[in-house]
């Protein structure tokens, strides 16, 4: 099952996941860009590549439902508290879609257990800004105050990330791949949190890139 609805507050509206058919593991994928989530029972694949930006990947082992999302937000609980302000709240809209789509599959979110990756240093020139720390301690605040269980993560450091998610069985694979100045990971992440800064009505974002 495939979901893409606006985020809140007025937010940048996603298209759908792109499908493809995947030749290195012979099965059809959905491809992920940053502010997209997908959930899905049975065959095939979920695959994104994050750098700042985090994708929790949610399994159901009963149902053998699984879904993943890729944020660049983090989702602090008070505004007050983040430098996001208003647009704190992204992060918990992203898990809290994606687990609704995976209830309506048929999982029960009591079994939940979660892979979580990304949250790395690749965005060059945001000094002010540790954008994957915070994703990172987002995302494992959530899921202990949701009482989620944490199975695995791959998260922090300075690559980027390059994931493959088979909810039929849960299994995550990783790829890092080398950070290459300016590449296309860093540039799109780039233009998504410029573009989401402008999207939190009132100028709580301040974004600070050293000049060239």
């Amino acid at each position: 099952m495939s979901t893409s609805r606006p985020e809140p507050g007025g937010a940048i509206a996603q298209s759908a996941p792109a499908r493809y058919f995947d030749r290195d593991f012979q099965v059809e994928s959905v491809k992920l860009q940053p502010g997209q989530y997908h959930a899905a029972a049975g065959d095939g694949s979920i695959s994104t590549v994050v750098g700042s930006c985090v994708s929790s990947c949610l399994w159901d082992p009963v149902m053998r439902i699984g879904g993943m999302n890729h944020f660049m937000l983090p989702g602090e609980p008070s505004a007050a508290a983040s430098p996001w302000g208003v647009s704190a709240r992204f992060g918990l809209y992203a898990m809290e879609l994606l687990i609704n789509d995976m209830l309506r599959l048929g999982a029960d979110r009591r079994r939940l257990v979660a892979k979580v990756f990304g949250g790395a240093q690749v965005l060059q020139g945001f000094d002010t800004l540790d954008v994957g720390g915070m994703n990172s301690r987002f995302v494992l605040n959530f899921l202990r105050e949701e009482g989620i269980e944490l199975l695995a993560q791959d998260l922090l450091g300075v690559c980027p990330r390059k994931l493959h998610f088979f909810p039929a069985s849960g299994k995550v694979q990783v790829k890092r791949l080398h950070l290459q100045p300016d590449g296309v990971v860093q540039q799109q992440e780039r233009d998504y949190l410029f573009r989401l800064a402008g999207t939190t009505g009132g100028g709580e974002i301040e974004i600070f890139s050293k000049a060239s």
